[in-house]
């Protein structure tokens, strides 16, 4: 998995007025989870802008003093009002440990259904993984070159390499839906069939 690095600084006080101060100065409280003690620390909003904003995942290098903390995130908070950034919670990874993390599903081949006019619906924009850090994919790949029209792809039917899938057996990622022009072309051919040929003789 990808990686993004953030810049900080600890932070000795972690109070409402220290936190608030931060805040007016252009920073983002945050808190490092999962080593012997939590570490409090601050960096300039600007640097999680590649990390909050965009639809893909990363892991996080946090650089503090000289010390560096391999992490992911796992909680933010943002103001009801602006959406700006207001706390982030990170959780320090471990080589030996599994880590549990959402990651995004990509879409793979074409699906014969949605050449015959069918509609391709992906139900599961993220999926639910556990792996060593050093297996967290970016993606879980969903290959549709099997759907037919009417079809559906279950989270069973996907390739895992060296990380486990953690969504229910049952859990649809992708289907296709026959498509309301697809089901009236379908209903029309149909009519056609039963009705009795035009000039036939008896």
């Amino acid at each position: 998995m990808k990686s993004i690095t953030i810049k900080g600084s600890e932070r000795e006080s972690v109070g409402k007025a220290a936190t608030r101060t931060a805040r007016n100065a252009g920073m983002v409280p945050c808190v490092l989870y999962g080593g012997d003690q939590p570490v409090h620390f601050a960096a300039e909003e600007k640097a999680f802008k590649d990390l909050v904003y965009t639809p893909n995942v990363h892991t996080v290098v946090i650089e503090l003093s000289g010390k560096s903390y391999n992490a992911i995130l796992q909680d933010i908070q943002f103001h009801p009002v602006s959406d700006k950034i207001l706390h982030i919670d990170f959780y320090q990874l471990h080589a030996d440990k599994e880590i549990t993390m959402e990651v995004p599903v990509k879409i793979t081949g074409t699906s014969p259904g949605v050449l015959g006019g069918g509609v391709l619906r992906l139900n599961q924009r993220k999926l639910k993984v556990r792996a060593l850090p050093a297996n967290l994919p970016d993606f879980v790949e969903a290959n549709i070159s099997e759907l037919q029209m009417g079809n559906k792809l279950y989270v069973t039917k996907l390739e895992v390499n060296n990380f486990k899938l953690l969504n229910p057996d049952n859990t649809v990622v992708a289907q296709v839906r026959i498509s309301r022009a697809a089901m009236k072309a379908a209903q029309e051919a149909a009519k056609a069939a039963k009705a009795p040929a035009k000039g036939k003789k008896k």
